[in-house]
């Protein structure tokens, strides 16, 4: 089987060791189907040990593989060396994120909107068990249905230019989820995500630009997500002017 050549130029940075990130290089002869993943995966095996990344299903799901490739933000185990065959193939961790180490960066910024986002179905009041479960008809589920689909790989923080000027904002993919169960018709929990999101870092400082839908690679189209968001907000505003809130 034919190989291809692929010169992989790493970011390496060991806060224990080094003052700044710095970059190696590694030569690697790659197999036609793999994947970059792949390749980095050959060169923790095969060549340097201490190479620090994060990746675990290689089917494009988990997102943990989310890395900058020749600049990008793109999931590692989706993007085929082919495409940068017998190139230089920049490998970065995602970018607008601390470096803990190498590849591998903090979500902890990420985790905190998430949770200030409360991505779980909110219910005024539960109904009986015996009543049965919460129906919905094929239309309402395909309201929101796209966005659950996100993996939470944050190549959209990675992407997102408003992200990197003001790190307050609460970013697409956390702003996604929020509108995600706004719009479920088993969600009654608005008014009270309505708080978060119409703060000054919430929904209202994306400038869409679009990138973020750009870079995902679930086609969750966080961008559609917010500017809807920023309607469902504007109207509970105006029903909180006229006290109808809660309705």
């Amino acid at each position: 089987m034919s190989a291809v050549q692929l010169e992989l130029e790493i970011l390496r940075y060991d806060p224990e060791q080094d003052q700044e990130p710095h970059f190696q290089t590694y030569q690697v002869a790659c197999q036609e189907e793999w994947m970059v993943l792949d390749a980095i995966n050959h060169v923790k095996d095969e060549v340097d040990t201490t190479l620090s990344y994060r990746w675990s299903c290689h089917m494009a799901v988990c997102g943990s593989c989310g890395m900058m490739i020749d600049g990008q933000p793109k999931l590692a185990c989706k993007v085929s060396v082919k495409d940068y065959a017998n190139k230089k193939v920049r490998i970065e961790p995602l970018a607008n994120f601390p470096i803990e180490r190498d590849l591998v960066v903090v979500q902890d910024d990420f985790m905190e909107k998430l949770k200030r986002v409360k991505p779980y179905i909110i219910r005024k009041e539960e109904q009986p068990i015996e009543a049965g479960e919460y129906k919905q008809s094929p239309a309402e589920l395909k309201k929101f249905k796209q966005f659950t689909l996100c993996i939470n790989c944050l190549c959209c923080y990675a992407a997102c230019p408003e992200y990197a000027l003001t790190p307050e904002f609460m970013g697409p993919a956390a702003l996604a989820l929020a509108h995600r169960y706004n719009t479920d018709s088993r969600d009654q929990g608005l008014a009270e995500r309505h708080k978060e999101l119409s703060k000054p870092e919430g929904v209202w400082d994306c400038s869409f630009t679009d990138t973020c839908s750009i870079a995902c690679p679930k086609h969750v189209d966080p961008a559609s997500a917010l500017q809807q968001l920023k309607i469902a907000t504007t109207v509970q505003w105006y029903k909180e002017l006229i006290g109808m809130g809660d309705k």
